[in-house]
């Protein structure tokens, strides 16, 4: 049986060396191989194995992703051509992809060795004006540049046009993305157990005002008009173009483009469900603290304060 390798994905700027510690350590135990990609040497131990960041994914037999979901997006993305496993270490603030937290992780490790998880399979939209490279597990988003006017655009569903939008932003999202910016623009939530696509405008001045949600399989195609103002393209939040003034974007979906490892998935299930009713209280972080009994408070308060390792 050939040695396991485990690749690391890293939040680019956090701390996350106790993470990668106990990692480590582990994996040192167990006679496997850790992998890194060349830029993140420095912030692993010796004993990890630095490759160029296109070999990490091809080269392991999963992926552990520590940080929050825009980390765990681009492991995903890292292995869309040849998917593999991704285990998510929580170090962000609000994830809906990543389940396990630092103090659960050697018992995540261990069901992992042992192949005791189950996979959430995840779709991804290919954005083609992009090059084939680029996809987005959560959105792809045309967004004006502040000041500048607003987004206008005609869509079009396999050759068909349906109308256009006059609006801040057009997002354009997969069932795991309708958590996140779409959202946040109003649109609809989608059971990341379904196929389809959700168009939503953010801040609709005319034209089509409320989500579309289209089939899989159909072709889309959002080009912008006269008169447009300059337009960014956001691929799961990363700027990819900047500034267009004309052109068009088309998006189509992949199926099963990403593997993702759930250990409990109904407890993960119940977690999501909370954060997505904390979103809409109108409440800031440390009144919601308030809430909470004052064991988990105090709790809570010497993670803060302990020193960083």
């Amino acid at each position: 049986m050939d040695r396991i390798r485990l690749g690391l994905v890293l939040h680019p700027t956090r701390d996350v060396s106790e993470v990668v510690d106990i990692i480590a350590d582990w994996v040192a135990r167990y006679r496997m191989t850790l992998v890194v990609r060349a830029e993140d040497r420095h912030r692993v131990p010796a004993t990890v194995e630095a490759v160029p960041a296109d070999q990490v994914a091809s080269s392991c037999n999963a992926l552990i992703s520590i940080g929050g979901d825009g980390t765990m997006l681009g492991a995903l993305r890292s292995a869309v051509h040849d998917p593999k496993p991704v285990l998510g270490v929580h170090l962000g603030r609000l994830g809906f992809l990543v389940e396990v937290e630092p103090p659960e992780l050697p018992a995540a490790l261990e069901r992992l060795a042992n192949r005791d998880f189950t996979v959430e399979r995840h779709s991804c939209l290919a954005c083609d004006v992009c090059g084939d490279d680029l996809v987005a597990f959560n959105d792809i988003a045309l967004v004006r540049q502040p000041g500048a006017g607003f987004v206008t655009a005609t869509l079009a569903v396999d050759g068909q046009r349906y109308g256009y939008y006059r609006c801040d932003a057009l997002v354009v999202s997969t069932p795991t993305g309708s958590t996140a910016y779409s959202y946040a623009a109003g649109g609809p939530l989608v059971s990341p157990a379904s196929d389809a696509v959700v168009v939503t405008p953010s801040a609709p001045m005319a034209g089509i005002s409320r989500s579309v949600i289209l089939s899989p399989d159909e072709r889309i195609r959002l080009e912008l008009t006269a008169g447009s103002a300059p337009v960014a393209v956001e691929v799961d939040g990363l700027v990819i173009r900047d500034a267009a003034t004309e052109g068009a974007v088309e998006v189509s979906y992949r199926r099963d483009a990403g593997l993702v490892v759930r250990l409990d998935p109904r407890r993960y299930q119940e977690r999501n469900q909370l954060k997505l009713s904390l979103l809409d209280l109108p409440l800031l972080p440390e009144q919601l603290r308030e809430l909470l009994p004052e064991s988990l408070r105090e709790q809570l308060n010497r993670r803060e304060l302990s020193p960083p390792r």
